[in-house]
C-alpha cells in the first residue's frame, strides 16, 4: 500500500481497525481527531471491567498503530477546508460518523468527491446504510453480538439468560478487517478501471458472515444452533469434544473425520486396545458406541494434568487444541513463531507496547509499525506536506479550527 493515502474520520475501534490494517500494509493514514478531546474512545478508563492506563491504552494502540494524527474540528469552515485540502491529496476517505454528522459536517460522499471525484469512499456503520434503521447508531456490543445472533448462539439455553460479549472490540475488529479487503478490492478496480467506488460494511453485516454457515442453516431449516453446557456433547464422535484434565484443564479433541486416525489416536491416549474393540475400530461402531467411547476418553485424559497432554499430543495425527485463555496466547511458541505480537514504542517511554499483527502476513516478514499517535500529533507536519505555510497553521489554530 505504499504511496496509498487514506484519509480518516472515525473513533472508536470499527472503522479505525480498517485504517490501522492499512497502515500495517504501508498506507499513510491520516486520522483526524478533535482538536480538544481527540477520539472518545481516547477518554476510556475502563475495559472489560479492568482499569485502563491512558498512556498505555490498549483500545487506541490496537486500531491505530502506525497512522498520523491531526487535529481539525470539522465543525468549522476553516477545518472543513482543511480537510478538504487534504482529502485532494487521499486516495481512500473511511469514516464511521453518522449521516445526519457527515451531512452536518460536510464530510458526506458529496462534500468529500466535489473536492477529488476519484477518491474511494469507504463507510462503516451499525446496520448498514440503507433502509429504516440507517441513522441507527451502535458497537459490537449490540450490532455484532447481540442484535445479529451470535450472543444467542453462543449461549447455553441452560444458562436461561444471555452471556455478554467477553471481548471489547471484538466485532470492531473483524469488520475492521473486512473494510481493508474491501478498500483493498476498490483500489484494484480503480486501478482497472479508473472508477472510484463507495463502499460499506456494517457490524451486522459483519457477524453475519462470521456466523454465515449457521444462518443459512436456520434460514433452510428454521433451526438454530446454540452452545451447550460444559460436560455436554451432541456430537457422535467421541474424538469431537472438550475433555478435562486432572489439574482442571481442557484439552479439545476435533477429528472431524475420524478415518485413518482412530488407531494413533487411542494410542496416544493411553488407550490401544480400544483400537482393536469392535465398539471402536471404525467409523461406524464408533458412531453408535459414542457415548461409551466419550466415557473412556474423558477417564484417561482426566489422568493426567494438562501440561502433559499439551506436550504429549504434539505428534498425535489427529487434530486438537489446548484450551488456552487470551493470556496464554503471548506465550504461544506457534503465535511467536510466525510473529504475531509486535512491540511499538510505548508513548510514556517505558517498555515497548505489545499489539497484534493483523491476520494477513507477506512473505513471511513480520510487521514493523509505530505506536498510536498521540492526539493532534502531526497537524504542522501534514499541513506543512500539503504546502500550508506558518502563518495560515497559526490563525487557523488560533480560531480553534486546528490543534
Amino acid at each position: 500500500m505504499e504511496g496509498v493515502r487514506v484519509l480518516e474520520v472515525a473513533q472508536f475501534t470499527f472503522v479505525p481497525a480498517a485504517g490501522a490494517i492499512l497502515a500495517d500494509w504501508g498506507a499513510d493514514v491520516i486520522k483526524v481527531e478533535h482538536p480538544v478531546r481527540g477520539d472518545t474512545q481516547r477518554g476510556f478508563i475502563n475495559m472489560g471491567g479492568f482499569q485502563l492506563d491512558p498512556n498505555r491504552h490498549p483500545l487506541i494502540e490496537h486500531p491505530n498503530r502506525g497512522k498520523r494524527s491531526v487535529g481539525i474540528d470539522v465543525s468549522t469552515p476553516g477545518g472543513q477546508e482543511v480537510l478538504y485540502e487534504i482529502a485532494k491529496t487521499a486516495d481512500v476517505f473511511l469514516t464511521n460518523y453518522m449521516p445526519a454528522q457527515r451531512q452536518k459536517n460536510k464530510f458526506d460522499i458529496e462534500h468529500i468527491r466535489a473536492v477529488n471525484p476519484n477518491i474511494i469512499y469507504a463507510r462503516g456503520s451499525a446496520y448498514g446504510d440503507k433502509g429504516a434503521e440507517r441513522d441507527t447508531g451502535g458497537f459490537d456490543g449490540t450490532a455484532f453480538w447481540t442484535r445479529s445472533g451470535v450472543g444467542h448462539a453462543l449461549t447455553p439455553e441452560e444458562i436461561g439468560g444471555a452471556l455478554p460479549q467477553g471481548i471489547p472490540a471484538f466485532g470492531d475488529s473483524i469488520g475492521g478487517m473486512n473494510i481493508a479487503g474491501g478498500i483493498s478490492a476498490a483500489l484494484f478496480h480503480r486501478e482497472r478501471t479508473g472508477e472510484a467506488v463507495e463502499l460499506d460494511v456494517s457490524l451486522l453485516s459483519t457477524a453475519w458472515w462470521a456466523a454465515g454457515a449457521s444462518v443459512t442453516q436456520g434460514m433452510e431449516t428454521g433451526e438454530t444452533m446454540r452452545s451447550l453446557m460444559p460436560g455436554t456433547t451432541a456430537s457422535v464422535n467421541p474424538f469431537m469434544a472438550n475433555y478435562l484434565t486432572s489439574d482442571g484443564g481442557t484439552i479439545n479433541l476435533c477429528i472431524v473425520s475420524p478415518t485413518g486416525y482412530i488407531r494413533d489416536a487411542f494410542e496416544h491416549l493411553g488407550l490401544p486396545e480400544l483400537a482393536d474393540d469392535p465398539r471402536f475400530c471404525d467409523v461406524m461402531p464408533l458412531i453408535q458406541n459414542a457415548e461409551a467411547g466419550v466415557q473412556l476418553i474423558a477417564e484417561a485424559i482426566r489422568s493426567r494434568p494438562f501440561e502433559y497432554w499439551r506436550q504429549h499430543l504434539k505428534t498425535m495425527k489427529g487434530q486438537w487444541a489446548p484450551f488456552q485463555s487470551l493470556i496464554d496466547l503471548a506465550s504461544d511458541e506457534q503465535a511467536i513463531d510466525n510473529d504475531m505480537i509486535v512491540e511499538v514504542e510505548a508513548s510514556d517511554g517505558g517498555a515497548p507496547f505489545k499489539v497484534v499483527r493483523g491476520p494477513v502476513q507477506f512473505n513471511h516478514e513480520p510487521l514493523e509499525t509505530t505506536r498510536a499517535p498521540q492526539a493532534s500529533e502531526h497537524t504542522e507536519i501534514v499541513l506543512m506536506e500539503l504546502g500550508m505555510d506558518w502563518d495560515r497553521i497559526e490563525a487557523l489554530k488560533n480560531a480553534g479550527a486546528i490543534a
